[in-house]
């Protein structure tokens, strides 16, 4: 995946929440555009919840999806 991408979902406005989802299976959810951080390989994703961080490798992304947060 090309780290431009995943940057142009975090600056539209309005941000719109999204899942990145990664060639074995997993997907991550982007509830926040300051939420995640993107490098030229990699993508870190903060989890509020648990305050955990996933560091996920751009060339495991196969795909980027929207999805309806819960308010």
């Amino acid at each position: 995946m090309n780290p431009e991408r995943i940057r142009e979902m975090l600056r539209r406005q309005p941000f719109e929440p999204f899942e990145i989802r990664l060639s074995n299976g997993e997907s991550h959810r982007v509830r926040h555009p300051e939420l995640a951080w993107v490098t030229n390989n990699c993508v870190y994703i903060n989890d509020p919840e648990t305050d955990r961080v996933a560091i996920l490798s751009l060339i495991r992304v196969n795909s980027l999806e929207l999805y309806e947060a819960k308010s």
